[in-house]
């Protein structure tokens, strides 16, 4: 089930993660889910979904988990370091986004995303580091 506040606010503030079809399923300051439907227009060559599609969608959902995780006083995030560890591919259905903050600091904000394929297994890590504006 979606979460159709969420998908709004992705979108609102976000419009890339629209053209790409985020959706989101629950976000809150501790964890935020999001999806990205398989779809050919974002695969390679192989049938994979590319791998700028899934960071996108590792990004769009880490920036959301790090303004919901802002110190009292900032305003926004942005990113400042991104690091992808691929470990397999999707070919259907969906990849799904987990995000969870690490650290929550003053000046920066550390966030883990997990993206998984439909059947659960890890198809991607990904740490990244928000500056707090």
């Amino acid at each position: 089930m979606t979460d159709p506040e969420g998908t709004r606010l992705f979108h609102r503030t976000m419009p890339f993660s629209e053209r790409l079809g985020i959706e989101v399923l629950e976000h809150g300051k501790e964890l935020v889910r999001s999806r990205l439907a398989w779809d050919e227009s974002l695969c390679t060559i192989g049938g994979a979904l590319h791998g700028g599609a899934l960071m996108a969608l590792a990004d769009s959902t880490g920036a959301v988990c790090a303004f919901l995780n802002l110190p009292e006083g900032a305003e926004a995030t942005t990113t400042i370091e991104s690091k992808t560890n691929f470990l397999r591919s999707v070919r259907s259905g969906y990849a799904i986004a987990s995000s969870r903050p690490l650290h929550a600091g003053r000046r920066v904000v550390v966030v883990e995303t997990e993206v998984t394929g439909d059947d659960g297994k890890l198809v991607a890590k990904v740490t990244q580091t928000q500056a707090v504006l």
